[in-house]
C-alpha cells in the first residue's frame, strides 16, 4: 500500500510521541514506590487507620488540633472525637514523636499527625472531657425530660384542692362504712388503697364503691370532677423508672467527677481559644441543680401525703395516682352509660304501659259501648255501637212492627239508622212515663206475630218518622 511521505513522518512522530509517554509513566511510579515513607513508631495496622481518618476529615492537622483545644463543636462532632480516642497512638508512642519534630518531613503522614497532635497536653483525658460534653445534652434529653416530669407531679399533687377534696370524701365515706369495726374513724389511708376501691360492689355486683364515689362526687361535688386536669404530669411521671433514673444519674455524677478532677489537673490554658473548662463546669451546676431539686420536691411530697419516700419510689407512687385517676375517669363513662340504658328502659317501660292501658281501654269500649251522641249525626261509630247494645239488651225485638214497605227499605240508609238508635234512646230514658202504652204495644205485636226481625224493624223506621 503506498503511503505519501509526509503522512508516514506523522505517524512515525505520533508512535515515538506515545512510547516516550508510557516509558515516562512507568518511571514515575517507580519514583512514587520509592518515594513511600517507612515508618518509624507507628505500626502498619495503626498507621493505615489513622490515615483513613484524616483522610476521611481533610483537615489541616493544626486546625485538628484548635479545633479540640476550641472544644468547638461545630466541628467536633460525637463520631469524630470516639475515632480519635480508638486511633490515636499510645501515650508513649506520642512521647517520642513528639520529640520527633525535626524529622517531620520524612515521617509518614500518620506520623507526622502524631507529631502535631501530641503538642496538646492529657491529650486523651481531655478528648473523653469533650466526648462527654458533646454526649452531655443527649444524656440531659433522656434524662431530663423524666426530672421534670417528676418534679412537675409531684408540684401539682400538693397543689391541687380537687383531689384533696376528694380524698376527704374517700376518707369520709371509708369511715362511714367502716363503723362499729376497728378500721372506723381513720385519720387518713395508703395512697395504694385508691387502687382498692374498685374491689368493692354492690349487692347485686352492677357497681362498685369507685361507680358510687363518682356518682355522688358529680352531683353533690362538681368541683371534684376536674381534678384530672390538674394533674397533667401524672401519667409521664408514672412511666419514670426509679431504678433507671437512679442508675442513669449515678452514671452521669460519676462522669462528672471525673471531669472534675480532670479539669483540675489539666495545665493552664495554651492559649486564649482553650475553654472548655467553663463550659464543663456550667452544664454540670444545671444538672446537679436539676436533680438537687427533683429530690427536694419529691421529699416535700411525702411530707404531705404522709409516707417515706426512702420506701416508696415515685414509680410506685405516681403509678397507683395514675391508675386510680383512669379508673375513676372511667368509671364516670360507666355511670353515665348506665344512666342512659336505664333511661331507655324507663321510657320503653312508660311506652308499654300506655300501649297496654289504650289496648284496655279499647276492649271496654268494645264490651260496655260507648254513650250515644244524637246531635253528632257523623258520629257512625257511636251509632253502631248503639245498636249493638240495643240488640243485646233485647230492646230491638220488643218494637211496634208495621206493613212492610220495600221501597222505603232501600233508601233508608243512614238517616233510618239515626232514627232508630234516636228513638230507643228516647224511650230508654223515658220507659217509665210510657210504660203502659209499651207493653200494650208489645203485646199486639205478639199476638200479631211471635218473632220479628232487625229487617222488618228499619222496614218500620221509616213509617214512624214520616
Amino acid at each position: 500500500m503506498y503511503m505519501p511521505a509526509n503522512k508516514a513522518l506523522f505517524f512515525l512522530s505520533v508512535s515515538f510521541f506515545l512510547a516516550k509517554k508510557d516509558q515516562d509513566g512507568g518511571e514515575d511510579k517507580v519514583a512514587q514506590k520509592k518515594k513511600v515513607k517507612e515508618l518509624k513508631v507507628l505500626d502498619s495496622k495503626s498507621s493505615q487507620n489513622l490515615s483513613i481518618f484524616l483522610g476521611s476529615n481533610r483537615l489541616p492537622y493544626e486546625e485538628i488540633k484548635n479545633v479540640i483545644l476550641e472544644v468547638n463543636e461545630k466541628v467536633l462532632s460525637e463520631n469524630m472525637v470516639q475515632s480519635l480516642l480508638k486511633l490515636l497512638p499510645e501515650e508513649e508512642q506520642l512521647k517520642v514523636l513528639s520529640e520527633m519534630k525535626d524529622e517531620y518531613d520524612d515521617l509518614a503522614e500518620s506520623e507526622q499527625f502524631g507529631v502535631v497532635i501530641s503538642s496538646v497536653k492529657r491529650l486523651k483525658p481531655r478528648l473523653s472531657a469533650i466526648l462527654f460534653r458533646l454526649q452531655f445534652e443527649e444524656q440531659i434529653n433522656n434524662v431530663k425530660p423524666d426530672i421534670v416530669a417528676v418534679t412537675a407531679a409531684c408540684e401539682e399533687l400538693v397543689k391541687s384542692n380537687n383531689f384533696s377534696h376528694l380524698l376527704q370524701i374517700i376518707l369520709l365515706v371509708g369511715n362511714y362504712m367502716n363503723a362499729g369495726s376497728r378500721n372506723a374513724k381513720a385519720f387518713g389511708f395508703s395512697i395504694s388503697y385508691l387502687c382498692k376501691l374498685r374491689d368493692t360492689k354492690s349487692t347485686d355486683q352492677k357497681q362498685t364503691l369507685l361507680h358510687f364515689l363518682a356518682d355522688m362526687c358529680q352531683e353533690q361535688h362538681p368541683n371534684v370532677m376536674h381534678f384530672p386536669e390538674e394533674l397533667i404530669h401524672l401519667e409521664k411521671a408514672s412511666r419514670v423508672s426509679a431504678e433507671t433514673l437512679q442508675k442513669n444519674l449515678d452514671q452521669m455524677g460519676k462522669q462528672i467527677k471525673n471531669l472534675e478532677k480532670d479539669i483540675e489537673t489539666f495545665p493552664p490554658p495554651q492559649n486564649e481559644k482553650d475553654n472548655f473548662v467553663a463550659i464543663a463546669r456550667e452544664q454540670f451546676e444545671k444538672l446537679q441543680l436539676m436533680h438537687i431539686n427533683m429530690e427536694k420536691q419529691y421529699e416535700d411530697l411525702g411530707k404531705y401525703f404522709v409516707f417515706d419516700p426512702k420506701k416508696i419510689s415515685p414509680e410506685e407512687l405516681f403509678g397507683d395516682l395514675n391508675n386510680f385517676k383512669n379508673m375513676f375517669q372511667q368509671a364516670v363513662i360507666e355511670n353515665q352509660k348506665r344512666k342512659e340504658a336505664e333511661e331507655k328502659m324507663r321510657k320503653a317501660k312508660l311506652a308499654k304501659e300506655k300501649a297496654e292501658k289504650e289496648k284496655e281501654e279499647r276492649q271496654k269500649r268494645m264490651n260496655a259501648g260507648h254513650s250515644l251522641n244524637i246531635n253528632d249525626d257523623g258520629d257512625e261509630t257511636g251509632i253502631m255501637d248503639g245498636l249493638l247494645e240495643a240488640l243485646q239488651s233485647g230492646a230491638a225485638f220488643k218494637r211496634k212492627r208495621g206493613p212492610r214497605q220495600a221501597g222505603n227499605r232501600r233508601g233508608a240508609g243512614h238517616a233510618v239508622t239515626n232514627i232508630l238508635a234516636k228513638e230507643l234512646l228516647q224511650e230508654d230514658t223515658k220507659a217509665s212515663a210510657k210504660k203502659n202504652r209499651l207493653d200494650n204495644e208489645s203485646k199486639k205485636a205478639e199476638s200479631a206475630e211471635d218473632t220479628g226481625s232487625l229487617e222488618d224493624l228499619l222496614d218500620d223506621a221509616p213509617r214512624r218518622s214520616n
